[in-house]
Formats: C-alpha cells, structure tokens, sequence
C-alpha cells in the first residue's frame, strides 16, 4: 500500500461514536420494536405504513407515492400491503382519475390500528429514548440525524 491509498484510521473519540452508534440504536429499536407488537400487535413496517397514511388526505396514498416517500422498494411495501391487506387494515383501489396507478387506503380498521396505538408507542419512544437524554442531547440528535438525512438524499424535517 502506498501512503496516499492507506485508510484514514478511526481516531479514539471516532471510533466510540461509531461503537456508540451501532451497540445503541439496535438496542433502542428492538426496545420499541417489541413494546409496539406487545401493545398493539403491530409491527415496525405496519406502524411505518399506518402512521403515514393516517396523516395522508383522505387516509390514501398513490402506492408509487408511498414507496418513495418511505425510501422502501416497491417490492417491499408490496408484500408488506398484502400482509397488511390480509388482517383488513388498509386495501389497494385503482387510480379512479387514471386507471394506470393504485393506491393504498388506510380501511376503519386501520384507523382504529393506528389511533390506538399511538398514545402506546409514544410512551414507548419517551421510555427508552427521550426521557433519557437531557434537551441538549435530544436537540444533538435531532441534528445528527438531519445532517444525516440530507447526505442520504431523505426528504428534510417537515416534508415527510
């Protein structure tokens, strides 16, 4: 190896916020992960999906609109849809206005889904993440993930 192409080796106060970062966030997902199925029967994917259409106009949401919007495959959300379609929580209808596209819409049930579990996984959130960091470390964190967001090309706080 020639000096140019060695690799920039992590410094120690690197190396823990990358250690921090990957022993961390699987612990506080699986954490909110397991409260939200325990609570709700929910998975993460069926929060995901419930939590955007109940904030969408109408509880609907052009499939195509919905995958991109979740940075998730169409092939994904599709078999997450049909999952979800099965226990009558959202169904898929044609584009009424162009035949070529579909939509999902979030079925009473799937209200129902959704609006019971919200009040349970916001408990769950403030649980094992907010109520244990100080304001000054939440607002550090909503930073990072901002910067983070925007190199990945996510939409920014607001559109989403």
């Amino acid at each position: 190896m020639t000096p140019a192409s060695e690799p920039r080796w992590l410094t120690e106060a690197e190396q823990a916020a990358w250690f921090a970062w990957r022993r961390m966030f699987p612990l506080v997902d699986a954490a909110i992960a397991r409260d939200l199925n325990q609570d709700s029967g929910l998975s993460e994917a069926d929060y995901d999906v419930l939590s955007v259409l109940g904030s969408a106009d109408g509880h609907r949401m052009r499939i195509s609109a919905l995958a991109e919007l979740m940075h998730w495959s169409r092939s994904r959300l599709s078999h997450q849809l049909t999952r979800m379609e099965q226990r009558g929580i959202v169904r898929r209808e044609d584009v009424a206005t162009d035949g070529r596209g579909a939509e999902v819409v979030l079925t009473d049930t799937g209200v129902a889904a959704i609006t019971d579990a919200a009040p349970l996984h916001v408990a769950s959130v403030r649980r094992h993440l907010v109520d244990v960091l100080t304001p000054q470390q939440l607002q550090v964190l909503a930073e990072v993930g901002e910067v983070l967001r925007h190199r990945f090309g996510a939409p920014r706080k607001g559109r989403d």
